[in-house]
């Protein structure tokens, strides 16, 4: 395989002239000029007419770019992992979430490791629990945060919490001034659900159905934050992961208990057989003490709530 000859074609292909591609590889003008006979050579086919001086190229020299632009992509990949390792001695942190951890709570946690100005790369990709499996499994991320629906066959994992559901409404709404909420106060309240596929609502569903309470269908969204939001915004109210819903408390939104236990567990996953850096396990311990003052402030805005039933 004429590698480097490739290489040239490449540079030619994309700076347009033998001299800008010269330039660029640090070689002379006539060494550009042989690479590319050389590989015309191998080919057995001109991707090139040569007229006054200057190179047009062939339909088959772009069928041939194509080619190897994918190539390079997947080359690319490979020396810019090769420049992080050098450049970050191993601190590269990339982080996959699903959405009920990633949108808030993974934000804090970063910002306690006070990362400013420290010689390290992190990625934070927030994305649904199977894409979070395919992320930890394929190696494209070192941790991820996945809700324990998906199949763990083929990773580390642990769980990371196990958190009762608490219902969102707005801080004005009449339900405010109750300390538990049961399923007959959501009949004929606008409810905003989960989708039907989720496992907390299809559990949600099955108590409201045996306590014959109906709410009125408001909306249907994938996302506990996007929950909160139309909560905020006065559509309904819902059933979310308390941690989700822990800075909306700051935005007009009150949380209160549900009366009937709805487990959100979300598990921490890592890839098969991975050795950890010191600086992920630092950030490991970061994520429980995050987790630990998360669920005190929870448990302060729960403990204060009214005594009205």
């Amino acid at each position: 395989m004429l590698l480097r000859e490739i290489q040239v074609f490449r540079t030619v292909m994309t700076c347009a002239t033998t001299s800008k591609a010269a330039r660029l590889l640090n070689i002379s003008q006539p060494a550009v000029s042989q690479a590319l006979r050389r590989l015309e050579a191998h080919a057995e086919v001109a991707l090139f007419q040569r007229l006054r001086g200057r190179l047009h190229p062939t339909a088959e020299a772009y069928a041939l770019l194509s080619e190897v632009d994918r190539c390079f992509v997947g080359m690319d990949a490979i020396e810019h992992r090769l420049r992080s390792l050098k450049q970050f001695n191993g601190g590269r942190l990339s982080i996959a979430s699903m959405p009920a951890l990633g949108v808030e709570f993974l934000p804090r946690a970063l910002g306690k490791m006070g990362l400013l100005g420290q010689q390290h790369a992190d990625s934070l990709q927030i994305m649904s629990s199977r894409e979070v499996r395919e992320r930890v499994i394929s190696r494209q991320c070192n941790i991820g945060l996945m809700a324990d629906e998906v199949s763990t066959i083929g990773l580390e994992h642990s769980v990371f919490s196990k958190l009762e559901g608490v219902i969102v409404m707005p801080s004005a709404h009449p339900l405010a001034k109750k300390s538990i909420i049961t399923p007959g106060d959501l009949h004929r309240q606008p409810f905003i659900t989960l989708n039907p596929e989720d496992t907390s609502q299809r559990q949600v569903q099955a108590i409201l159905d045996a306590h014959e309470a109906v709410p009125v269908s408001a909306m249907e969204t994938p996302y506990a934050f996007s929950v909160c939001e139309l909560v905020r915004n006065g559509l309904g109210l819902g059933l979310v992961n308390p941690i989700s819903a822990l800075d909306y408390t700051k935005r007009g939104v009150t949380i209160r208990p549900f009366s009937e236990p709805i487990i959100f567990t979300s598990l921490l996953a890592l890839p098969a057989d991975q050795q950890l850096s010191q600086f992920s396990r630092s950030f490991l311990s970061v994520l429980r003490m995050q987790l630990s003052e998360d669920l005190k402030m929870l448990e302060g805005l729960l403990a204060h709530n009214p005594v009205t039933n």
